[in-house]
């Protein structure tokens, strides 16, 4: 005997023991109705899922296409320069040439072209070094260089092939010192003569100097020589006293006026080597 669907089954006896068999199969089916129910669901989800997903990769497409369109706008490839960086500087590897050696320029008369004169050695009226100021006398220039000497000298610079000599004298408290430049070919001939020097240089009095260093006077006598010009000096007292290594002061005037016709030949090729510096392709 049965009762409405979905109720419990009886067995068939009627004596209202259950009919357990009959209750587990439909408690299985149940299970499986549900069981399906739920997998139909994942799958429904999984569809509306997989819907969104090329929704989204429809709108994305859609999206490159414009940004393909915008980069269609660009240059080409060949209109955009390959290097746009700055230009590096560069650097010679060849070193510059060094400057002119001045002594290049006083050493021989084939590059010693400047002119040579009592003023461009000796300038001025007066001579001053440091606080030490001596004044200028008499000057004088002479292509025969004997005339300006005194004793063997005069033989020895006309022997080495002597210019010029150009003269100059300068007195400081009762001291004068004459200064004499004599002027050669080369610089072997100058140091020649300043090697030989025998007798000396000539006083040379005038221009609020009286005769000194005559006469048989003891007086100090330097010879010396740079580049092609070699350098003499006498110097002693006004007064005609002789000169002993004691008279410092003597010795101090003839340092100043050596030292300074020394700076003043070196100056002449400083000169010379500048201008040759400035000059194009020289």
């Amino acid at each position: 005997m049965s009762f409405g669907q979905g109720g419990a089954s009886w067995g068939p006896g009627g004596d209202g023991t259950p009919d357990w068999a009959a209750l587990a199969e439909e408690s299985a089916a149940r299970a499986r109705r549900k069981k399906l129910l739920m997998i139909g669901g994942g799958v429904l989800a999984t569809v509306a899922i997989g819907a969104i997903v090329t929704t989204a990769v429809v709108t994305s497409n859609g999206g490159k296409g414009k940004a393909d369109k915008n980069a269609s706008q660009l240059p080409a490839p060949a209109e955009i320069p390959e290097d746009t960086s700055a230009p590096e500087p560069s650097f010679s590897s060849v070193a510059p040439p060094p400057p002119p050696d001045p002594k290049e320029f006083i050493s021989s008369a084939e590059k010693d072209k400047a002119p040579i004169t009592v003023d461009g050695f000796f300038p001025g009226k007066k001579l001053t070094m440091g606080d030490r100021v001596h004044l200028k006398g008499a000057t004088s220039s002479a292509a025969n260089c004997a005339t300006g000497t005194q004793g063997a000298l005069g033989s020895i610079l006309a022997n080495n092939g002597c210019t010029q000599l150009i003269r100059a004298t300068y007195r400081k408290d009762g001291v004068a010192v004459t200064v004499g430049i004599a002027v050669f070919e080369t610089e072997a001939r100058a140091k020649k003569t300043a090697d030989q020097a025998s007798g000396g240089l000539a006083s040379l009095s005038g221009g609020g100097v009286d005769t000194f260093c005559r006469g048989g006077t003891v007086c100090l006598r330097t010879a010396n020589s740079y580049g092609r010009y070699a350098y003499f000096s006498v110097g002693g007292f006004l007064n005609g006293k002789r000169v002993t290594t004691a008279d410092k002061d003597v010795y101090a005037v003839s340092k100043d006026l050596t030292n300074f016709a020394f700076r003043q030949i070196h100056r002449r090729g400083q000169l010379q080597a500048s201008q040759a510096a400035a000059e194009p392709n020289s």
